[in-house]
């Protein structure tokens, strides 16, 4: 089954709406720059309470090329279960969160996927639990890390997905998710602005479609 993670989390409401709707993973962003930004103290609000009432949701957070004892900091105080690194944080940045992180790439149809595939050893992407993801792809959109609803290179990370077990962002929306499913066939999906009514506002009625999309793909009905 296709793990279906929502990001880009600011409220307990939209918290909640996620998991009903039938969310795997949430996202909370700690970049400033992201419209989804969230501050440290907003976000332990929510886990709290995540944490008691769906212990079984994973929580992650989307730092961009910060330093590593603030990503630390961030995890252990807002309780996170994950790390999802999408700047341009290099391989021994992701071994150091001993096998908690995950990097994102940017993908654009212009850029081979290959020469990435033959440059980075399997021992940096440790993914031997079934919980996290190796690698995470999005598009490739200049001066902008994530969110930016442009759709990734499906091309290129289907043949990623051969090899990694793989989130797939980019542009996803409930109208389009079961074709880049069906296409890549990712281990997940990742949406953030393809569920929202207005920027970093999610809307409950389309993160349901969008789950609501995978599971009839996967089921045939």
């Amino acid at each position: 089954m296709t793990k279906i993670k929502i990001c880009g989390i600011k409220t307990i409401i939209d918290a909640h709406a996620a998991i009903q709707a039938g969310a795997d993973y949430l996202g909370f962003n700690f970049y400033p720059k992201s419209v989804r930004f969230i501050e440290k103290d907003s976000c332990v609000e929510i886990t709290s309470v995540l944490k008691c009432e769906y212990p079984h949701i994973k929580l992650v957070g989307v730092c961009v090329n910060s330093p590593i004892d603030e990503v630390k900091n961030i995890l252990e105080i807002c309780s996170l279960d994950l790390v999802q690194l999408h700047g341009d944080e290099t391989p021994e940045m992701v071994q150091a969160f001993n096998g908690k992180a995950f990097k994102a790439i940017r993908l654009s149809a212009e850029e081979s996927v290959f020469p990435f595939l033959r440059s980075v050893p399997e021992s940096v992407y440790p993914f031997q639990s079934v919980d996290k993801p190796a690698l995470l792809v999005d598009a490739s959109v200049k001066g902008v890390y994530g969110g930016s609803g442009v759709t990734a290179d499906w091309n290129g990370a289907a043949e990623l997905a051969k090899k990694y077990p793989l989130l797939l962002a980019g542009g996803l929306t409930p109208e389009n998710v079961a074709e880049a499913v069906s296409r890549v066939k990712p281990w997940g999906v990742d949406v953030a602005s393809g569920v929202e009514s207005t920027p970093g506002e999610k809307d409950a009625a389309k993160m349901s479609a969008f789950v609501k999309a995978i599971k009839r793909l996967e089921t045939g009905d």
